[in-house]
């Protein structure tokens, strides 16, 4: 198979995730060879490669760094990418931070697949392993383990200790599509986390728009006074426990879905097209980035 780029250019608009700053994205072609590299148009075109070695944070959302260049949120666009067989890109930002959009990668992706992929003639270049890797994070009980593969999959199982959400475990192989059922899967909180990450200065730019918010138990009618300026929504006065969503769910199991979306996204950090299975428990940013690390130093 061959490597591919994009066959057009791709604007998007919108506000950061964690920032809430005002952003204008655009993906574009690149040459064979170059991989996926973000550009900071507002720094003098400073270039941030989608590689492993230069992420700099990864609380709640995965960020790139060259030097002063920082890159936000990275992972949905990623996802989109990897999920269509997108070999090479270049993203321009104009600010600190991806746009959110609805908080899934939807737009990116049905844009990209309305028009298909341009052949570039020149073989593509799986990431290939001879070993498997196994990264944990023992005091979470969660791991990643990436193994080699004659075909390309992913197996991931979410468990949180929450009786709305709890235990949900997604697959993803070649051939599945990517625009359809992975692509629309939104990010997701839970109630409990909204004032914290507030106080951290995260999450500026969310609400029900992009986000689903999982609430665990009822909350009272003063509460949800406040939590409805924060989420920019009416909402019930006494709220049960539940999905708060624009729109409802998309999928029964749209939060695993999710963190599968991120997965793609933060693996693909490893420089190239995943040519080898996955399967990860309880995995996020962190752990997904230190998976892509590890499979960097085994190449």
């Amino acid at each position: 198979m061959n490597q591919q780029t994009l066959k057009n250019t791709y604007s998007f608009e919108g506000r950061g995730l964690h920032t809430g700053k005002p952003v204008r994205a655009k993906l574009c072609p690149a040459p064979a060879d170059t991989g996926v590299v973000f550009v900071r148009t507002d720094l003098g075109g400073a270039r941030v490669p989608a590689l492993a070695s230069n992420v700099r944070s990864t609380r709640r959302s995965t960020q790139l760094a060259v030097g002063r260049a920082k890159v936000g949120t990275v992972e949905h666009v990623l996802s989109a990418l990897t999920g269509l067989g997108v070999d090479n890109a270049i993203v321009e930002l104009d600010n600190v931070e991806m746009p959110i959009l609805d908080g899934s990668a939807r737009l990116y992706a049905e844009a990209i697949a309305a028009d298909g992929l341009l052949d570039q003639g020149v073989p593509r270049k799986w990431i290939e392993l001879k070993k498997e890797i196994i990264v944990r994070n023992e005091k979470k009980g969660a791991w990643i383990k990436v193994t080699p593969a004659g075909e390309p999959g992913i197996e991931l199982t979410i468990d949180f200790p929450s009786p709305v959400l709890g235990k949900q475990t997604v697959n993803m192989a070649m051939g599945d599509s990517y625009v359809k059922s992975i692509a629309p899967c939104r990010t997701f909180c839970f109630l409990h986390e909204i004032m914290p990450q507030l106080m951290l200065g995260l999450i500026k730019g969310g609400d029900v728009n992009n986000a689903i918010v999982i609430v665990d138990k009822p909350v009272s009618r003063c509460r949800m006074r406040r939590m409805a300026r924060i989420l920019k929504k009416d909402v019930p006065e006494v709220l049960k426990p539940g999905f708060l969503a624009e729109g409802g769910l998309r999928f029964a199991d749209e939060c695993a879905r999710h963190k599968l979306l991120d997965l793609i996204g933060d693996i693909r950090l490893c420089g190239g097209m995943p040519g080898f299975r996955i399967e990860a428990y309880k995995a996020g940013h962190t752990l997904n980035t230190a998976a892509a690390r590890e499979i960097l130093k085994n190449l």
